[in-house]
């Protein structure tokens, strides 16, 4: 949510900003936010000067009476309780007013920065820079589950008689092959100055719509019945909203975490649910981090989040390439994002394993998370986010890139602590 007030000094900005997001049928609401914000304002007015005169009238009744004149002071008391009748209906009128302002802020995409390409949808993503070596091997590698049933380490069949569709048993060494990657990445972050964190995986309604866009909570959220709570569609949801409400110190800035959790997702759109594999899927584990920081360190801790997961998939040596999201691309909240893809030897290309996001004072805006200067000036912080590893997708990953001709996968060094000093696992089948 931007500004209202930046909003107000520059409409033509913001307009021009909604174009850049190929969302012209939001353009309106910047005319109407303005329109609605002139008629609190002559209203708060209005209601203030109401205010001011109540407090003198009050005065004068005290006086009259002391006077003997009566009938005077039952006069300025009638004027008193039609102003008080008139001030009520200011009050519930600015109150409704603000909430029509408070809706259509809500919608209107956040500014995104100038580095931000411009194009309509991911197909204009445009790459930055690849990592590694992509290499296709001289023999044929299977799709991924084909792999890990080779290892008895999947099963859908039982999983869709238990949960449906979306779901799926991990087993075996795939089974401690994901735990391992999700301990590693914990380590690997903690080693790194990051704090770890395990958050709550539910949250309440006014923390997820603090989080993210309304469109993003239609088609990711889980709701539950009878309650004001949402299972988490990732820990960066419970991550920022910890902090809700609270004024920061700003000398304790960064808040930089690392947090486990598992993930719930709708998955709803165009995408939907991958009907075979674990690629797009109702229910994953992630690990995450996040970083509350000072506005003009936003940048500098935007390009450490991405080079983590880079750094992190090439300790396993996984090639990988980020990939800049385009204006189309970009959730509203969003200032900035580019993607993590691994090298798919399959498939002869990457796909997403990961996702890097700015969004500038959008969440804390929402949120209230705001931050004291030692000469008590207040601002609202900056929140960044990116994966660190979602091991669903970076099984995929890590099962292609090590796959040997005889079918067993290598451990690569750095997680074979985590696989009791396995070195390769040795398919069942």
């Amino acid at each position: 949510m931007i500004d209202i007030k930046f909003l107000r000094e520059n409409p033509d900005i913001v307009k021009e900003n909604i174009k850049k997001k190929y969302q012209d049928h939001k353009l309106p609401l910047v005319d109407e936010v303005i329109d609605l914000d002139a008629k609190v304002r002559a209203v708060k007015a209005e209601g203030d000067e109401l205010r001011s005169n109540r407090n003198k009238i009050s005065k004068q009744i005290g006086a009259l009476m002391a006077q003997g004149k009566k009938d005077e002071a039952e006069a300025v008391k009638a004027e008193v309780t039609k102003n008080a009748e008139r001030l009520s209906q200011l009050e519930e009128e600015e109150r409704t007013l603000n909430e029509e302002i408070t809706k259509r802020m809500m919608t209107i995409p956040n500014i995104i920065d100038v580095s931000v390409p411009i194009g309509e949808d991911d197909t204009k993503n445009v790459e930055i820079e690849k990592f590694g070596e992509p290499l296709v091997p001289d023999f044929e590698i299977p799709y991924h589950t084909d792999i890990m049933a080779r290892f008895d380490g999947v099963d859908f069949e039982a999983a869709g008689r238990v949960a449906g569709n979306g779901f799926y048993y991990l087993m075996g060494d795939i089974a401690r092959l994901h735990s391992a990657v999700i301990a590693y990445a914990r380590d690997f972050m903690i080693d790194r100055g990051f704090t770890y964190c395990v958050p709550p995986f539910m949250i309440r309604s006014d923390v997820v719509t603090g989080v993210m866009s309304f469109e993003e909570m239609d088609a990711m959220m889980y709701k539950i019945e009878g309650e004001d709570l949402y299972l988490i569609g990732t820990s960066e949801h419970s991550m920022i909203g910890k902090f809700k409400g609270e004024l920061l110190d700003e000398e304790n800035l960064p808040y930089t975490m690392t947090s486990y959790s598992p993930c719930f997702r709708k998955e709803k759109g165009a995408h939907g649910i991958e009907e075979r594999g674990v690629y797009r899927i109702h229910q994953f584990e992630k690990q995450e981090m996040i970083v509350v920081c000072k506005p003009e360190d936003a940048m500098y801790w935007y390009d450490q989040l991405w080079k983590n997961t880079v750094d992190l998939f090439r300790s396993m040596d996984i090639p990988v390439r980020t990939l800049e999201c385009c204006s189309g691309d970009l959730a509203d909240l969003k200032v900035k994002s580019c993607d993590v893809e691994a090298w798919s030897p399959r498939q002869k290309k990457y796909f997403e394993v990961g996702s890097c996001s700015n969004l500038g004072d959008a969440q804390a805006r929402r949120l209230g998370i705001r931050v004291k200067t030692k000469d008590k000036n207040k601002y609202f912080a900056n929140t960044l986010n990116n994966t660190v590893v979602a091991p669903p997708r970076m099984l995929i990953a890590f099962l292609e890139n090590n796959l040997n001709a005889d079918g067993s996968v290598s451990i690569p060094e750095v997680l074979r602590p985590y696989m009791g000093g396995m070195e390769k696992m040795v398919p069942k089948n």
